[in-house]
């Protein structure tokens, strides 16, 4: 993607999908050119123009959703055996509708990942599901997904200059003013994409290690030689016998234990450490379990530690006896 490009959106105050839809396309085709107008002979002749020129069509390089008759929508979702409409589409959407996949290769290829054309629809998808339809959900008034501003399109539309910075300005200086906060948006939205895809990369690249690694206690822990891995999605899906995960923590200077969720996000573990370990620390905690290098137990039972590896083996042990 090394042609150069002319990516178009509107001038004036931005929004999340805008900032969103033009970020997507800067990071697939990095040699471009941003311009930001109202005037539809400028926007006619880029190369794409996004949440602006009143058409949709991908192929052209058209993402507008303000059209009369625009209808354009995710696929349906059945929901306890009913039809649900699909999330309607607002920039951000068509544009990672289109150019998703290719961001996340170019991100990974970065990073020096490689991944097949499933696995990055895959990752798509999943950021799709998890981030962007909820921007087109606000852009659109299909919902309220995050009161007040809380939520990444209303912390992003804080970015707008208001009138109070714009006292003093020529109509040049004040939209110099504005691209400046809209590039800034840019950055920030950006970070969190990159972030939310580094995540689905280290989940990906995590299952084998999760699968490989030797279960003690007759199956039921399994061990981690680094801590970090994502593992509750393969433990829970794959491994119905693993009550606890033990893995050094980040400092190096502990092993933890893990309960297991029944499922992930869940606070319900398939079996919690014992009640009599709870909120106990160190010595306190030693003498209850008689594990000597034990270092705490949390309240609420779903995870503790030990100096050593011999240690947490122990107080899983105990747990599961």
């Amino acid at each position: 993607m090394t042609q150069h490009k002319t990516i178009a959106t509107h001038s004036g105050s931005f929004h999340a999908d805008d900032v969103f839809g033009v970020g997507v396309l800067m990071g697939v085709f990095p040699q471009h050119r941003l311009v930001r107008t109202r005037n539809q002979a400028l926007i006619d002749a880029a190369d794409f123009a996004v949440d602006v020129g009143g058409s949709w069509d991908a192929a052209r390089g058209r993402f507008d959703h303000h059209q009369r008759g625009f209808t354009g929508a995710r696929a349906a979702d059945v929901v306890d055996g009913n039809d649900t409409p699909g999330v309607g589409y607002a920039s951000a959407g068509l544009v990672w509708s289109d150019y998703g996949a290719a961001y996340v290769q170019a991100f990974a290829s970065g990073m020096g990942f490689d991944f097949d054309a499933a696995a990055l629809a895959g990752i798509a998808r999943s950021i799709d599901s998890a981030l962007v339809q909820y921007l087109d959900i606000v852009d659109t008034g299909q919902g309220d997904v995050a009161p007040g501003i809380f939520g990444l399109s209303s912390l992003i539309a804080q970015l707008n200059t208001n009138w109070m910075e714009e006292q003093g300005h020529s109509a040049d200086s004040k939209a110099q003013l504005q691209e400046d906060r809209f590039r800034q948006a840019i950055a920030i939205t950006r970070t969190f994409l990159d972030r939310a895809i580094v995540k689905k990369i280290s989940q990906i690249r995590s299952l084998d290690i999760v699968r490989q690694a030797p279960r003690l206690l007759g199956g039921k822990v399994l061990h981690l030689q680094e801590g970090g891995i994502p593992w509750t999605r393969v433990v829970v899906d794959e491994m119905p016998e693993v009550m606890f995960v033990i893995y050094p923590d980040s400092d190096g200077d502990q092993y933890q234990v893990k309960t297991v969720p029944v499922e992930p996000g869940s606070f319900i573990a398939r079996l919690d450490l014992p009640k009599s370990w709870s909120g106990l620390r160190e010595q306190e905690l030693a003498a209850v379990t008689g594990v000597p290098d034990s270092v705490f137990c949390h309240t609420n039972l779903f995870i503790g530690g030990a100096r050593s590896l011999d240690g947490a083996i122990r107080l899983a042990e105990l747990a599961l006896a």
